[in-house]
C-alpha cells in the first residue's frame, strides 16, 4: 500500500476518516425527463425503451422523476438528509445532440445550474460523462464498436470540463462500462440491444480507450481536478471446489473484472481472457494501453452482490451464474452479501494498491408502500444499507482507503429495462404526481451521514 493510500485510512472514533463524504447517487436518463426539451438529441436509450417488448409494460424514461424542472427541491433534499456528496452524470445528448459538433449552450447552462445549486448547498458534486446515454446519431456511426466514439468521447469530456472545470473537482469518465458490454452488446437486454459475443472486446476496448483520451482532456482542461471511473464488482466465488467450477470462476473474473483493472492498473489485458475472446487484428494499437492505463486519482466501486459461478458446456463462452436461494433476496432477485463488499475492497487493495477509493453505488430495491400515514417503512433496506456501511467501516480498519460512500439512489427511477417497478431510493417518487417523500431509509442515511457513521450504533 502506497504512502499516499495510508494517509487517507486515519479514522476518528466512529471509524470513518474526518473527511469521509457521504452521498447519493443517480443517473440522467433514470431521473431527468425533459426528454425533447433545452435541445436534447435522441439517446440510445430513447430509442430502445420505445421499442415494444425492450422494457417491461413498455416504460420510458420521457418524463421519470421530472428531475430537470425539481432539480432545486432534490438538492433540498440531498442537503435535509445531510449529504455531503452527490453524484450525477452528463447526459452527452444534451451537450452535443449528434455527439459531435458545436455544444448546445442549453444543456451547458443546465449543468451550471445544477453544479452551482450544490455548491450553494455545500454538497460536493461528482459528475459521471457517461451512464450508459449515448447519443443515437452516433450509434448509427457505430456506436462502441465504432473506434472513433473513443475519440469523440473525449471531445465531450473537454467541453464538460472547459465549462465546469472551476467548480467540479471529481470526475468519473465512465460507470460500468462492463455492463455496457455483456447487457448492451452481447445479452441485448439493455440499449442499443445488440447480441453478439464478437463484440465484447471491441465494444470493451474502446470504452476503457475512450476513458484513457477523456482523463488526458479532463486533466488538460483542469489540472487540480481528481479522475477516475466506476467499474462494477461482484464477489465471485465457485459453485462448489471441482475444478471446471473454479477455472469457471476464474475466467468470469476476468472477464467481467480483470479485462478491465488489468488494463487500468498494469497496461495489459488478461491472457487467459484474451486467449478465448481472440482480439481483432488491429484493435489494440501501438499507446493505446499506455493511454488507458495513465494512473487514476481514484477507483470507484459499485458493489450490490456476489456471483456464484457454475461451469457450463466446454464451449460456452459467458459464465454461468448460479441463480440465489433463500430469503435474502432483494427485489432484483440478488442475493443480500454485505461482506462480498468487504471482501472485493481489500481484493483491490492487494491486488491492485489504488490510491482512493470510492462507493460509487450501493443500495437495494425493495417493494416499499405507503402507510396509513402516508410514510415508507423499509425495514429491509435500513437493514441491508446498516450491514453494508458496517463493511465499508471494516475495510477502512483493514488499510483500505476508501474516501467516500454513495448510496443507490437518492430517488425512486426509471430502472433501465425494468421500467419503474424496483424502488432503489432513499426519496419516495410517486410518479403519477412527482411528489417526494423521504423514506425511513433515508432518514436513516442521513443520520448516518450527519455523525459520520456514529449512527450504525443505535
Amino acid at each position: 500500500m502506497s504512502e499516499m493510500s495510508e494517509q487517507q485510512i486515519e479514522l476518528t472514533e466512529t471509524g470513518f476518516p474526518r473527511d469521509f463524504l457521504w452521498g447519493a447517487a443517480t443517473a440522467a436518463y433514470q431521473i431527468e425527463g425533459a426528454a425533447r426539451e433545452g435541445g436534447r438529441g435522441e439517446t440510445i436509450w430513447d430509442r430502445f425503451s420505445h421499442t415494444p417488448g425492450k422494457i417491461e409494460r413498455d416504460e420510458n424514461g420521457d418524463v421519470a422523476c421530472d428531475h430537470y424542472h425539481r432539480w432545486q427541491e432534490d438538492f433540498d433534499l440531498l442537503q435535509r438528509l445531510s449529504l455531503n456528496a452527490y453524484r450525477f452524470s452528463i447526459a452527452w445528448s444534451r451537450i452535443l445532440p449528434d455527439g459531435r459538433g458545436k455544444p448546445n449552450p442549453a444543456g451547458l447552462d443546465f449543468y451550471e445550474r445544477l453544479v452551482d445549486g450544490l455548491l450553494a448547498r455545500g454538497i460536493t458534486p461528482f459528475v459521471t460523462l457517461y451512464h450508459w446515454d449515448l447519443p443515437q446519431a452516433l450509434e448509427e456511426r457505430g456506436g462502441w464498436r465504432n473506434r472513433d466514439t473513443a475519440y469523440f468521447f473525449s471531445d465531450y469530456a473537454q467541453i464538460i470540463a472547459r465549462r465546469l472545470s472551476n467548480r467540479v473537482g471529481h470526475w468519473i469518465t465512465h460507470n460500468e462500462p462492463h455492463i455496457v458490454v455483456f447487457e448492451g452488446h452481447v445479452l441485448g437486454t439493455m440499449a442499443p440491444g445488440l447480441r453478439d459475443e464478437r463484440l465484447i472486446a471491441p465494444v470493451g476496448h474502446h470504452l476503457l480507450l475512450s476513458h484513457g483520451l477523456a482523463v488526458q482532456a479532463l486533466r488538460s482542461e483542469a489540472p487540480q481536478s481528481a479522475v477516475g471511473i466506476t467499474l462494477h464488482l461482484l464477489h465471485i466465488e465457485p459453485a462448489s471446489d471441482r475444478e471446471q467450477d473454479t477455472q469457471a470462476a476464474q475466467f468470469a473474473d476476468g472477464l467481467y473484472h480483470r479485462w478491465y483493472l488489468d488494463a487500468l492498473f498494469r497496461g495489459t489485458y488478461p491472457e487467459d481472457v484474451t486467449a478465448r475472446l481472440a482480439l481483432p487484428d488491429g484493435l489494440v494499437r501501438p499507446g493505446d494501453m499506455e493511454t488507458i492505463s495513465a494512473p487514476l486519482d481514484f477507483l470507484g466501486v459499485n458493489y450490490y452482490t456476489r456471483g456464484i459461478i457454475r461451469a457450463d458446456r466446454p464451449s460456452r463462452l459467458l459464465p454461468k451464474l448460479v441463480p440465489p436461494r433463500g430469503s435474502g433476496l432483494t427485489a432484483m432477485g440478488w442475493e443480500v452479501y454485505p461482506e462480498g463488499l468487504y471482501q472485493v475492497l481489500l481484493r483491490l487493495r492487494d491486488a491492485y494498491s489504488p490510491t482512493k477509493l470510492y462507493i460509487t453505488e450501493n443500495g437495494a430495491a425493495y417493494p416499499d408502500t405507503l402507510d396509513e400515514r402516508g410514510e415508507v417503512h423499509d425495514a429491509e433496506r435500513v437493514s441491508y444499507l446498516r450491514r453494508h456501511f458496517q463493511e465499508a467501516r471494516r475495510a477502512l480498519a483493514a488499510g483500505v482507503p476508501l474516501a467516500g460512500y454513495f448510496t443507490w439512489s437518492l430517488l425512486d427511477n426509471f430502472e433501465w429495462a425494468h421500467g419503474y417497478r424496483p424502488r432503489f431510493g432513499l426519496v419516495r417518487v410517486e410518479y403519477a404526481t412527482q411528489q417526494r417523500i423521504i423514506k425511513e431509509s433515508g432518514h436513516f442515511a442521513g443520520r448516518v451521514a450527519a455523525t459520520n457513521g456514529g449512527a450504525l450504533e443505535e
